[in-house]
């Protein structure tokens, strides 16, 4: 088991499941829950290979992403009350930087942060819906 109680096989199906949909340009992977983070993947090229400071300096990522466990519960209570604009279920976050992306997914009470280079949209909803079917199925379990 790991710091956010996953197994490693369930890791490494995510890991798996985010290279093969975004290649070469995934920087890195974070399981998080409202408390705990744990790095899953990290793209060798980056930080020397150091998990442990990059995991450090990736916690501004991952703390500013567990606010969307109280944003995912005001569009759910949204969508149950019927609120104008009806704009469906929340998928996914993408944030856009000059040289990459940070993307989110969040089912429940646990969420992946991925970091990535250049990243077509369509792509990331293809693994994202992978992702979120993945995390609930894990919260069933």
């Amino acid at each position: 088991m790991s710091e956010t109680d996953i197994t490693d096989r369930f890791a490494e199906e995510i890991v798996s499941t985010c290279r093969t949909g975004i290649g070469d340009t995934l920087r890195s992977i974070i399981h998080f829950t409202p408390s705990e983070s744990e790095l899953l993947y990290l793209r060798n090229d980056l930080y020397g290979g150091d998990k442990e400071r990059a995991m450090g300096l990736k916690m501004v990522f991952v703390n500013n992403e567990r606010l969307g466990f109280g944003t995912h519960e005001t569009y759910n209570r949204l969508r149950k009350e019927d609120a104008e604009p009806n704009i469906g279920d929340y998928e996914l976050t993408i944030r856009a930087f000059s040289d990459g992306f940070v993307s989110r997914v969040i089912v429940g009470e646990q969420g992946i942060l991925l970091t990535s280079d250049s990243l077509h949209i369509a792509d990331f909803e293809e693994v994202a819906v992978s992702l979120r079917k993945m995390l609930a199925e894990h919260a069933n379990e």
